[in-house]
């Protein structure tokens, strides 16, 4: 996955282990905080990746472009990202584009969310959840 520095705007490769974590600018060296926006995986690759790589929970949104209640729980997956930079991961897949993964995981209506953990799948439900269920899930799938 690439980054942009805040401070110089160099892209960085972090690798999806270590995309909840705090990391450094190879070029000015500024901290680069933890991802704290969804993730908008592009391929399979990158999907494996962060699922299998992953030492936080991620909570996975399988969306569409065209998909009313999508478009209404986008605004809290984005203020939920923010609130779980650093303990959690919020990652999207279109499922018009990655039809692989959505097959994969038989997504027959949308949204579906799930939480993924250590590469397991610990938590799924089809429709938008509110912030505090969504929460409430990530602290499930936590290490004790």
């Amino acid at each position: 996955m690439i980054t942009s520095c805040p401070s110089c705007g160099t892209k960085n490769r972090v690798p999806a282990k270590h995309l909840a974590d705090q990391g450094r600018c190879g070029s000015c060296k500024a901290v680069l905080p933890p991802r704290a926006a969804p993730i908008e995986v592009d391929g399979l690759e990158a999907f494996r990746g962060i699922v299998s790589q992953a030492e936080v929970p991620v909570l996975m949104d399988f969306w569409a472009p065209w998909c009313g209640p999508c478009k209404m729980i986008a605004p809290e997956l984005e203020a939920l990202a923010r609130e779980v930079a650093g303990e959690a991961l919020v990652v999207k897949v279109n499922t018009e584009e990655l039809l692989e993964i959505a097959r994969q995981f038989q997504i027959q209506s949308i949204p579906t969310l799930m939480v993924f953990r250590q590469g397991r799948l610990v938590a799924r439900r089809a429709g938008a959840a509110p912030r505090t269920e969504l929460r409430r899930w990530l602290a499930m799938a936590s290490p004790a």
